[in-house]
């Protein structure tokens, strides 16, 4: 039988995996994970919890191949390098791998697969993380959409034409190859060898504690579309950090989606149809991941202070419910998608900074940190996206919190200054000791940020 190489990048899982299920028809597969020195020398912090869940989720990829006599084989340095000079170590006739849409991941396999060309290797792409790629939905005319809507209802025509055969990537481990690895994820300390430090983590990597995530979010699916919106109460998935890290197949997630027949799973689904939309973005229109989809968006001169762009990030702006979303996150590595909206038209539209610099911090906190959907939802917010919210729609962090915190919970839970406030006095504090007053006027800066982007209407 042929050998074969698996390469895993984004999708650490073992099932419902389309180029494992596809390497494993064709022979026998050794798995390969690389740690890549071109992502992983741009992240600034030692402690970054990231790697900490994925390492924990190839320990359990591990095991699991183990119980087959096989081993993960994990490399650091640059995959352009690694895996053509593993692939003819082993001397392999193919390497599998899923698509990723990302500009550096497209030419990074675009070099890969002309070197294994030149040594005589196949190189075998996969549709996995998403449901439906690139140019499998198209309008009428044959182009890209830039309008989710319409995406959305050619995306649910098509899936509901297909539904019937959601495919299900069966991967059956006996053809693995069988080996012993003294160089493996267990028998060695990883986080030495790339300069990482190895946290309590915040959430535990894995397939399995992700498949036990998406049962009990499963049982309250129903409640989802209202209850995703208050940061105080269970109401969304928790999964967001599994999917981002393929712990999860996205099919997995669309089969319990379309179990239930709720307005609330109808929303989930929505979601997930918005996250092959903003993959699709990427993919087609690569400028986003440099600038605006607008470009005439990359012209305005955004007047807001440094100053107040580190008091955004350190959660003192005087602004509660701005405060507790940001302390939150800079704890947790994590924002409810609520919060992501409300700080990041406050960031833009309210002090006036650059939204690039808003999206540059998430990238660098975020524990699902994904470009695509981290790039759609800050050019949703500033406007200068496509199909993004009108540049006039300027979140009003009062309201918002008086919305969505009613009780002021989420605020008293991680803006401890205000725990004794009424109810009607924690959203717009006055004079409380230990707490910042408001870096800037919201009513004012209000009407400076609809002048800023009424000149750029007027000049393109």
């Amino acid at each position: 039988m042929d050998h074969s190489l698996c390469w895993i990048r984004r999708d650490l899982r073992l099932h419902d995996h389309h180029a494992l299920s596809a390497a494993l028809e064709k022979g026998t597969t050794t798995v390969v994970f690389v740690f890549d020195t071109h992502i992983l020398d741009k992240l600034k912090d030692e402690d970054d919890r990231r790697i900490t869940f994925i390492h924990e989720s190839l320990v359990e990829i591990e095991k699991e191949l183990n119980k087959k006599g096989s081993s993960l084989v994990v490399l650091y340095g640059k995959p352009e390098d690694e895996i053509p000079k593993l692939a003819e170590k082993l001397k392999v006739k193919a390497v599998f791998a899923n698509r990723d849409y990302e500009p550096y991941a497209k030419k990074r396999d675009e070099t890969v697969r002309k070197k294994l060309e030149k040594a005589g290797i196949e190189f075998h792409q996969y549709k996995d993380s998403v449901y439906f790629e690139s140019r499998e939905i198209l309008t009428g005319s044959g182009a890209a959409y830039k309008v989710f809507t319409p995406y959305k209802n050619n995306w649910l025509h098509q899936f509901e034409s297909s539904r019937r055969s959601i495919p299900e990537y069966s991967c059956s481990l006996k053809n693995l190859r069988k080996f012993e690895n003294t160089e493996s994820i267990l028998a060695q300390d990883w986080f030495k060898i790339i300069g990482f430090k190895k946290n309590p983590p915040l959430l535990i990597g894995g397939t399995k504690i992700a498949l036990k995530r998406l049962q009990e979010f499963t049982d309250r699916m129903v409640d989802y579309k209202e209850a995703r919106n208050f940061p105080s109460v269970d109401g969304t998935s928790s999964l967001s950090v599994y999917i981002r890290f393929g712990n999860l197949s996205v099919r997995d997630m669309i089969r319990v989606a379309i179990s239930k027949k709720s307005e609330g799973a109808a929303t989930w689904l929505s979601e997930i149809i918005w996250r092959d939309f903003y993959q699709m973005i990427l993919d087609q229109f690569p400028h986003v991941a440099d600038g605006s989809f607008k470009p005439e968006y990359d012209k305005i001169k955004y007047s807001g202070e440094e100053a107040h762009f580190k008091k955004w990030c350190a959660g003192e702006t005087g602004f509660p419910i701005v405060d507790a979303a940001m302390r939150c996150f800079n704890e947790t590595g994590l924002m409810h998608n609520r919060l992501r909206m409300i700080v990041a038209s406050f960031l833009v539209k309210i002090l006036l900074v650059d939204w690039k610099k808003g999206e540059e911090y998430f990238a660098q906190h975020l524990l699902d940190f994904d470009l695509a959907s981290n790039n759609g939802g800050w050019q949703w917010s500033s406007s200068s996206g496509c199909d993004a919210q009108p540049y006039f729609r300027i979140f009003n962090p009062y309201t918002q919190s008086e919305k969505f915190d009613p009780e002021g919970i989420f605020i008293r839970e991680w803006v401890p200054e205000l725990a004794t406030l009424p109810n009607k006095n924690i959203h717009r504090p006055e004079n409380v000791p230990g707490y910042p007053t408001p870096i800037v006027s919201y009513e004012l800066n209000r009407l400076k940020a609809l002048k800023m982007y009424e000149a750029i209407k007027k000049s393109s």
